[in-house]
């Protein structure tokens, strides 16, 4: 677990950065105790994060959850009531785990999932640039569109001029540039400016900056535009912050019913985030999805039990992990150490953090997220690529993210079913003992996104040493999400010692160097091999 140490601890002091504001502004906005979020947060990155197969996820408050749980606590009468669904929702997830309705996740495409990725980013973006000049209106982590002041998203930003606090605009722009320089310049120079990385940096100059700034009148940072983390008096008053439900409310139909929706919507995004975390993860590790239905549930219960909110992975603290150079579950494990160790010893430190500099941090992530020459590829991709992933990031943008996704599904599956039919014999496997083992898998006359989830469990179930001969003779379509499972694939298969033996209309190759590159994708939606 320690065996990447180096790479794990600075990305875990990074995503703490980028999940604490998130955990507090996420409680904020769901009507419940600030510390709740906090707490979320320590257990899905402890607990969730020690119990997940995934290596670079991050578990914790989710802010497509803060409408259901504001909703929830007034419908309930107190969060206390409010609790007890949690840990029948954490319940039920185990069950999910059990039944092994993790599959689920593998059922969305490729297209809808970078939609996702980008549609995220950009919302980031545009959530971020008010509190990078100094407009604190909307608390940190809110992600939809209409907005609790009664702004929405793009007339929020027309306001900022009118808001405008110069101290954290001026912080906010040199914790940028900052960040960048160390990104682009000093990382390149030297391993010292990767294990120390830019946010850590950006956030101990946000620090100086309001300690040295506090009496000047013109870039003084007020405490509104800082960190709040609630601060004990003493040991009693850090204990009196944890709630506990009552049980006795476990009789309440509407509990049931909060309790489902909570396990139904965390699971959801659950497994959008693990699809989406294993498509930015570099080393292409597939995340055992029923296992993390597993450990959500756990996680659930135990932040049920003490005070917290509910919890699921969540992409923008994954992608800071993947996008700060995480290579295991250590960093996420790390992460949520320091969540409380800093919340016990140095919380008034904390609040001295200025929300403009995590904004800088958070504008980053966010653009690396949704780089504008992905558009441009995706729109190569053709429109069977192009229209799912569109609609997804629009409907995002305009609602929320499980709205978005939903949208991007609908036209997915349209389209599909317009240019291709399910074929219900599209794997077979032939077992041949000759030297060494060697494994027959022949595609069907059409395979698209819906036979991904197969197709992704028998090359990650291949023994090592294997010779596998794919043939394609008798394929016609060829979805792109099939030849990215297969281009994902070559990395694990040199891992495993698996020689690949390629068999199509278009000749034979032994050992390709890269599908995309044999189907001569330049890119294309898909592959006609006719």
């Amino acid at each position: 677990m320690f065996k990447h140490l180096k790479n794990d601890l600075p990305a875990s002091i990074v995503v703490f950065f980028v999940a604490l504001p998130l955990c507090l502004g996420i409680a904020l906005a769901s009507g419940a105790p600030l510390f709740s979020g906090v707490i979320a947060g320590i257990i899905g990155g402890v607990i969730v994060g020690s119990l997940s197969g995934s290596k670079l996820g991050v578990s914790g408050p989710a802010a497509g959850l803060a409408a259901i749980v504001l909703t929830a606590i007034g419908t309930l009468g107190s969060y206390e009531n409010f609790l007890v669904a949690v840990v029948l929702a954490g319940i039920i997830q185990l069950i999910f785990g059990v039944l092994k309705a993790g599959v689920i996740g593998y059922y969305f495409p490729s297209s809808v999932i970078k939609g996702m990725l980008t549609g995220i980013g950009i919302i980031i973006i545009l959530k971020q640039i008010p509190h990078f000049f100094g407009y604190d209106a909307e608390p940190e982590g809110a992600d939809s569109f209409i907005e609790a002041s009664g702004e929405n998203t793009f007339s929020s930003l027309f306001h900022i001029f009118d808001h405008l606090i110069l101290g954290s605009f001026v912080i906010g722009a040199l914790g940028l540039v900052v960040i960048l320089f160390w990104d682009i310049i000093l990382s390149k120079k030297a391993k010292f400016f990767t294990i120390i990385q830019g946010p850590f940096i950006a956030v101990v100059l946000g620090i100086i900056f309001y300690l040295l700034t506090g009496s000047n009148e013109s870039l003084a940072i007020s405490e509104s535009h800082l960190v709040s983390v609630p601060i004990p008096d003493d040991i009693n008053s850090f204990l009196g912050q944890f709630s506990f439900p009552n049980f006795a409310a476990i009789t309440n139909p509407e509990v049931w019913i909060v309790a489902f929706t909570i396990a139904l919507v965390a699971s959801l995004e659950t497994l959008l985030s693990v699809e989406a975390c294993d498509k930015l993860d570099p080393d292409k590790n597939v995340t055992p999805t029923n296992r993390e239905l597993l450990a959500q549930g756990a996680g659930n219960i135990v932040s049920g039990l003490v005070g917290g909110l509910p919890i699921t992975q969540v992409i923008v603290r994954s992608s800071a992990n993947v996008q700060s150079g995480a290579k295991s579950k250590l960093s996420t494990v790390l992460h949520g150490l320091l969540l409380l160790i800093s919340v016990i010893l140095i919380p008034t430190l904390l609040n001295k953090i200025p929300l403009s500099v995590l904004a800088a941090i958070l504008l980053v992530v966010g653009y690396k997220l949704a780089k504008p020459k992905l558009f441009k590829q995706m729109y190569q991709l053709g429109w069977k690529q192009f229209v799912p992933f569109i609609v997804t990031v629009v409907g995002i943008i305009f609602t929320d993210l499980l709205v978005g996704i939903g949208l991007g599904l609908g036209v997915g599956i349209i389209v599909i079913l317009l240019k291709s039919y399910q074929n219900s014999h599209f794997l077979h496997i032939e077992d041949k003992s000759n030297g060494k083992h060697k494994i027959k898998m022949t595609l069907a006359e059409e395979v698209t996104f819906f036979n991904k989830g197969a197709i992704l469990k028998e090359l990650d179930s291949l023994p090592k040493d294997t010779i596998l001969e794919i043939n394609l003779i008798n394929t016609r379509y060829l979805d792109n999400d099939i030849i990215e499972i297969l281009e994902d694939f070559l990395f694990k298969a040199k891992e495993k010692n698996i020689d690949i033996k390629l068999i199509s209309k278009r000749g034979i190759v032994e050992n390709p160097e890269s599908f995309i590159h044999f189907f001569n994708v330049r890119p294309k939606s898909d592959i006609s091999l006719s």
